[in-house]
């Protein structure tokens, strides 16, 4: 039985056991991963998709990620110009070996759909995860300050959402914190939020003992 699949914007003929080099794949070396854009099954019946295939698929495992043959370009810019220019390519590719050619019941299988690396879906996938860290990185001082019954610092003068982030992340999140402030606390956060004199020149602190008192 082989099947004609399509990846990478080209389609392939492949069998079960043949070794192929494909466009990159979003995968890992050992990995096992599933075509489901089937054009053609072919056998003891032929079966021509319109235009794909419904329910059937392709598995193979990753055997490695690798390069293409180098590929040079030579460009000559004539007279008035009289430029020369070589520009080398690598094309990355990923090394499979068919497993299984799945003629139905693509859809239960659970494995792991074979996606181009440079595809939109590829390149969500892969900022998916460092995102999601940096999210869970970025809510930790509001999660805190939320939990510990945080003021509302924007009311200050000069305060806005930038500069009540840093505040909280440097452990501000309250007006009585900064109403019992002295002058080596005012000095400390002026280095260490980078705005010499404006606690003093905005009068932080008395705002902060009336809001505090409210």
């Amino acid at each position: 039985m082989f099947a004609v699949m399509k990846t990478g914007g080209k389609q392939y003929k492949v069998q079960s056991g043949d070794v192929l080099r494909v466009e990159k794949l979003a995968a890992d070396a050992g990995e096992t991963v599933q075509f489901n854009e089937i054009l053609m099954l072919g056998g003891d019946k032929t079966v021509v998709g319109a235009p794909l295939v419904n329910g059937a698929a392709v598995q193979a495992e990753v055997i490695d990620q690798v390069k293409g043959d180098k590929v040079i370009n030579f460009v000559r810019r004539r007279r008035k110009h009289s430029s020369k220019r070589t520009v080398g390519h690598r094309q990355k590719l990923t090394l499979l070996r068919i497993t299984e050619i799945l003629a139905s019941g693509a859809d239960k299988t659970g494995v792991k759909a074979a996606i181009g690396a440079g595809s939109v879906a590829g390149v969500a996938a892969a900022a998916a995860a460092p995102k999601k860290a940096a999210a869970k990185k970025a809510d930790k001082p509001a999660a805190k300050a939320a939990a510990t019954g945080a003021d509302d610092l924007k009311k200050l003068s000069g305060v806005g959402p930038a500069l009540e982030k840093k505040l909280n992340e440097a452990g501000v999140t309250t007006f009585a914190q900064i109403a019992a402030w002295t002058e080596e606390d005012v000095a400390a956060m002026d280095e260490k939020l980078s705005f010499k004199g404006r606690i003093e020149r905005e009068g932080w602190i008395d705002q902060a003992k009336e809001l505090a008192g409210k």
